[in-house]
């Protein structure tokens, strides 16, 4: 049987000196707690130490996941990265994950970027390991969250995160909270059909999903001559793509307009960031398709810089103390 935390506390120096069973309470009362918040990406992994009551960051430190050596070498970086940047004072930690998480169990149902991460527990995995609780979500559901409360959505009751990188997430955040809907697969925008049957590019796979149209891994087989994510979406290079990439995203936005009415639509990620030259754009083509007397929503990139990993420490923070009050 697994030690209890209080004593495993004693022989690991980054660990908070606090008990499972005491620290949420302990942590009002200290202006020195902190909350551990990281984002895992298959191409990098970002780890930020957060004040607890304020989410204000501490210190910062990043390496290469190197996602293609396996999952046991990602988590051997992983933990030794963890170990670093904790403090004494930490209490829980955040983590987000580029794939799936059983909304049940909490496991990795997949994580395409890292193999052998098929039906894990990193949750269990790494709170064995460091002694402390871990949230484990979505990575975008994380940045979904952050700028929810934080950032670009804030203020808004219905916010819609979408993260254009390699692939494409989401994330739906309603009166501050994520909604997972009845499955856990609200909000994964990327697999919504856009245009079934009918991918942009030669492919055995015919979903004709979101993704393959608009993740940045689709506009460099669309675009091949670019060198850049804004190559996409900026300057002459792919001048060809942009009407077909505005039309497409205003397409998927009128969908989720008639499923969850969003007050505001949030983008993030490489690609994403590059839409902002075009929203005004994007805006136009929505209400073109919108029904008469159907109020589009407001579109806008990310503002939070490291959305992502601090959406990861404040579902942690939620999981661990009494909501926040922000500014």
């Amino acid at each position: 049987m697994r030690r209890p935390v209080a004593k495993q506390v004693l022989s690991r120096p980054c660990y908070a000196a606090l008990s499972s069973t005491t620290f949420p309470s302990r942590i009002l009362s200290s202006s020195s707690a902190s909350i551990l918040g990281i984002d895992l990406g298959g191409t990098k992994t970002a780890l930020t130490l957060f004040d607890a009551a304020t989410i204000v960051p501490r210190t910062s430190q990043s390496f290469p996941t190197e996602a293609s050596e396996g999952l046991a070498a990602v988590q051997d970086r992983l933990l030794k990265a963890v170990k670093l940047i904790c403090a004494p004072d930490t209490v829980a930690i955040g983590l987000g994950v580029p794939g799936f998480i059983n909304p049940k169990t909490k496991h990795v149902i997949s994580m395409p970027n890292i193999p052998g991460s098929d039906n894990v527990d990193i949750r269990q995995w790494l709170t064995s390991a460091i002694g402390l609780p871990v949230t484990i979500e979505n990575d975008a559901r994380c940045f979904t969250y952050a700028e929810a409360l934080l950032g670009a959505g804030k203020g808004h009751p219905i916010v819609l995160g979408v993260t254009l990188g390699t692939g494409v997430g989401g994330g739906i955040a309603i009166d501050g909270t994520l909604f997972h809907g009845g499955h856990g697969h609200a909000g994964e925008v990327g697999h919504a059909l856009l245009m079934p049957g009918q991918p942009p590019y030669p492919t055995e796979d015919r979903r004709g999903d979101v993704e393959q149209f608009l993740s940045g891994t689709a506009m460099g087989k669309r675009c091949e001559a670019a060198r850049r994510p804004q190559d996409y979406l900026e300057g002459h290079v792919c001048s060809f793509l942009q009407p077909e990439v505005i039309r497409e995203v205003a397409w998927f936005i009128v969908n989720a307009m008639h499923f969850i009415d969003p007050s505001i639509v949030v983008f993030g990620g490489s690609t994403g960031r590059a839409l902002n030259t075009h929203l005004s754009t994007i805006e136009k083509e929505v209400s073109a398709w919108l029904l008469p007397g159907v109020k589009p929503p407001e579109l806008a990139c990310g503002v939070l810089v490291d959305a992502a990993v601090r959406g990861a420490a404040l579902l942690a923070a939620a999981d661990t103390v009494p909501p926040t009050k922000f500014p």
